[in-house]
Order: structure tokens, then C-alpha cells, then sequence
């Protein structure tokens, strides 16, 4: 197996940034369960894939031939995280479809990387097959997103566009995560609806709200202020998805 070349660290390294990652249209994963869903990914082409070398075995098979060595430096030197992983891997971002086919999720702003990780797993859990971002909204092959996903990257796609253009061009539904909806429990949902979610401190953009078809609110029994944008997706899909 060839030992990775000083060159290619430079360059892996390099994708920590957002540009770079924009720039060449990659991004990078780490982790043995993780990098083994990639691998096994029809949407997604390998681009780079790093071994420990005294962990060769875990490689499938095929992917032996094109695997690098890293040794536990290297390893740290290239990994996003406190500890670094046995293997990690940059693949190309899969191309977009310009249709849809089911229930949508937008997000409008949202900012913290966590919460879009999990906002990627609740999609993957529900079957929502593609999620609709605002520019402003973090990026989704973000290392600390991709890790947050647990595989969920692999299988969700995900468009970033202007919403005030989209939301009433696609012509469907816009359920609007508010304080002052009607309760969520009881609102019908439509099979091609769109599920808008806002951002962590500020909610849904003034300029969006008229775009809403029916505003929805999770009733409030205490003194919080407002719920994590992650746990309302959560709370809200499940009754999208009720009587599926």
C-alpha cells in the first residue's frame, strides 16, 4: 500500500475550509462507520481514502489497491477531531436533482452545525429524501455537520438557494414553524408539503412569514422561551408522518 505523500496531507488539510471544499467540490469523512457508508454509496464517488496502517484489514476488498498509509501523526495531522480515526476519506459531492418527489424540509438560517446534523438524521429517520437551505444556512459538508450526521450525508440530498424565490415558485404547501401557529396536532399536512424551519435565535425571516401557508406552533407549558430548532424538527416530522 502507498504511504500518502506530504503533497496530498497539504491538500486534505486544505479542505478543512469552506471554499476549498466549494472550490473543488469534495468533502471529507472520518470514521470507520462513517467512511464504510461512503464507500458503499452508490450517489457518491471516492475521491481520497486514508487507512492506519496497522488497520489495513477494516478496508473492503476493492478498495485496498487505491487506499494510502498514514501513520498515527499523519492521522492527526489530518483529522477535524480530538482523536483521530482509523480511516478518513474525501468524496465528491453528488450532483443535485432539480426535482422533487415527496414531503420537503427548508431551512431558513440555521446556523449551528450540531443542529443541522441533526436535522440530517431526523430527515434520514422520516424518509424526507431532500432538504431546501437558504444560503445563510450552514454548510452541510461542514466536518463538524458531516460527523453529526452519522451516514445521513450519504443518503439526504441537500439544495442551498434563495427561499424567497423558491418557496412560492414550487407551488405546495408551507408549513411554518412559529410561536403563533395553530397547533401542530392539529393541522393536516399535505403529502408534497414543505416543512419550514428558522434559525436558532431568530426564528423564520420576516420577509418569509407571507410565504407560509399555515402557521404551526408546539403548545408551550413552561417558562422556556423556545425550543432547539433540532428537537422542534423532530417533534413536528413525527406528526407529519403520523398516519404514513
Amino acid at each position: 500500500m502507498e504511504k500518502i505523500s506530504k503533497a496530498r496531507i497539504k491538500w486534505i488539510r486544505s479542505l478543512q475550509q469552506k471554499k476549498v471544499r466549494e472550490q473543488e467540490g469534495v468533502f471529507v469523512v472520518e470514521g470507520e462507520k462513517m467512511v464504510l457508508e461512503g464507500l458503499a454509496s452508490k450517489l457518491h464517488t471516492l475521491v481520497a481514502l486514508l487507512v492506519h496502517k496497522d488497520e489495513v484489514a477494516i478496508i473492503p476488498q476493492e478498495f485496498r489497491d487505491v487506499a494510502l498509509s498514514a501513520d498515527t501523526t499523519e492521522m492527526e495531522q489530518l483529522s477535524g477531531l480530538k482523536t483521530p480515526n482509523k480511516l478518513l476519506a474525501v468524496f465528491k459531492r453528488p450532483s443535485l436533482q432539480s426535482t422533487y418527489s415527496s414531503f420537503e424540509l427548508a431551512l431558513d438560517s440555521v446556523q449551528d452545525p450540531g443542529n443541522m446534523g441533526t436535522i440530517l438524521r431526523l430527515a434520514d429517520w422520516f424518509g424526507i429524501n431532500r432538504i431546501v437551505c437558504s444560503k445563510e444556512t450552514v454548510d452541510c459538508y461542514n466536518p463538524k455537520v458531516v460527523q453529526a450526521s452519522m451516514g445521513a450525508i450519504f443518503r439526504i440530498q441537500v439544495v442551498y438557494t434563495d427561499l424567497l424565490g423558491y418557496l412560492p415558485d414550487a407551488k405546495r404547501p408551507v408549513y411554518g414553524a412559529l410561536l403563533n401557529g395553530e397547533n401542530y396536532r392539529t393541522v393536516s399536512y399535505k403529502p408534497d408539503g414543505i416543512l419550514l424551519m428558522g434559525n436558532e435565535g431568530n426564528g423564520i425571516s420576516e420577509q418569509l412569514i407571507p410565504l407560509i401557508t399555515q402557521a404551526v406552533t408546539i403548545p408551550r407549558f413552561g417558562a422556556a422561551e423556545s425550543l432547539n430548532v433540532a428537537t422542534a424538527t423532530a417533534i413536528l416530522l413525527a406528526e407529519v408522518r403520523k398516519d404514513d
